[in-house]
């Protein structure tokens, strides 16, 4: 099930008890109305495995790791299926194309809290902190960080306020970002930490993919799947050629700067300062003219008279909403490609859009985030 639980029933109503698998009997104690906490599993399912990770179970970042990677796949597709028959009233597509990479140490960002001089994640569904002093599910950079950090944080120089930090890296350098404190940090806290942790980068990391270099600045999003970023930039910039693209939440480029080999002109819109700021700069050093606006995507498409031929989405979790896919049914482009990590908002979205005179031509899953139940896809409708 989408959320990583096995569904049950007690009573008559539905119980939702993490780690299990389809088929199994276990032993759970209930947590409220809705969940359940596992006890033991009584009668294992064929494809369980023992989890890799000393911290699955306690730590909340991963949920499949007692499912071997194949049987992940097949089940996120079918989740994938599930969800668009439910919410948006029609099937997928016979054919979902799948992409994979490497399962492990995958990731090339993380966020770790601090509690007490020790340094981990939060305990699945709770504030308390699970300790770790590695994550086989991120980079080998990344490890490298969180090894230091493990020392830097039973130090009494790390200040007791400092209380969440993220790092970032291309396997080069290392960003490092303060994400939770209660009090500004001072400048020799970071020069500190800089003698400590290999690679160390206070500001934008340059990283290389889809044949540019991208500027990412400590606020600034990108792809975090070191392993898949050309391959997602790939088939969400696939559609076919013509004059005009439209980028939105357009990040720091990723899709904007190979459109343009595809597009006559590419306008892009993200609301964030700090992607705009890498975007613009992304762009004037590739040598590319790339229409770069400021602006939240709805507001933006209310102010839009000419369609462009074809439009790149890629929303937050929330997905694009009402007033997006309205603008977008008016304006009525050529094609539209979403990129989603919400199966839910995507189906809702589709619903409308398809509803509007949209059909669904290709669904690509793109597993970005192996080990856990969220999944990327790439869908691409076009006009009637």
């Amino acid at each position: 099930m989408y959320g990583g639980a096995g569904l049950s029933r007690l009573d008559g109503r539905v119980v939702l008890t993490p780690l299990v698998l389809p088929g199994e009997q276990i032993i759970a104690e209930t947590v409220d109305k809705l969940h359940a906490r596992l006890v033991r599993v009584d009668s294992p399912a064929s494809e369980r495995v023992p989890a890799p990770c000393p911290y699955f179970g306690i730590c909340g970042g991963c949920h499949y790791q007692h499912a071997p990677y194949d049987f992940q796949i097949e089940q996120k597709v079918g989740i994938l299926r599930e969800v668009i028959r439910r919410v948006a009233k029609f099937e997928a597509p016979k054919e979902i194309r799948v992409f994979t990479g490497e399962p492990w140490g995958y990731r090339n960002r993380t966020q770790l809290r601090v509690r007490d001089g020790e340094i981990g994640y939060l305990r699945a569904g709770s504030h308390e902190l699970c300790p770790v002093d590695h994550c086989p599910i991120s980079s080998p950079k990344l490890n490298e960080a969180i090894s230091a950090l493990v020392d830097l944080v039973k130090d009494r120089r790390w200040p007791s306020f400092l209380t969440g930090v993220e790092l970032f890296t291309n396997e080069s350098e290392v960003q490092f970002n303060v994400i939770e404190t209660e009090k500004p940090v001072a400048k020799h806290f970071f020069d500190w930490c800089s003698e400590y942790i290999p690679g160390y980068l206070g500001g934008a990391v340059e990283y290389p993919a889809m044949g540019h270099q991208f500027r990412v600045g400590p606020r600034s999003f990108f792809q975090v799947n070191r392993h898949l970023v050309d391959l997602l930039a790939e088939v969400a910039t696939a559609g076919e050629p013509g004059e005009s693209v439209l980028d939105l939440y357009a990040g720091v480029g990723l899709f904007s700067l190979p459109l343009t080999q595809r597009f006559g002109k590419v306008f892009a819109v993200e609301s964030g300062v700090s992607a705009v700021s890498d975007l613009r700069f992304n762009a004037a050093r590739a040598g590319l003219d790339i229409e770069v606006t400021r602006s939240d995507a709805a507001e933006y498409l209310v102010g839009l008279e000419i369609a462009p031929e074809w439009v790149v989405a890629d929303p937050p979790r929330e997905g694009l909403g009402k007033s997006a896919v309205r603008e977008l049914l008016r304006l009525s482009p050529r094609g539209i490609a979403i990129v989603s990590c919400d199966p839910a908002t995507l189906a809702r979205d589709m619903a409308a859009l398809v509803a509007g005179g949209y059909q669904l031509k290709s669904m690509t899953m793109i597993d970005l985030f192996p080990q856990t139940y969220h999944l990327e896809t790439v869908a691409v409708l076009e006009a009637s």
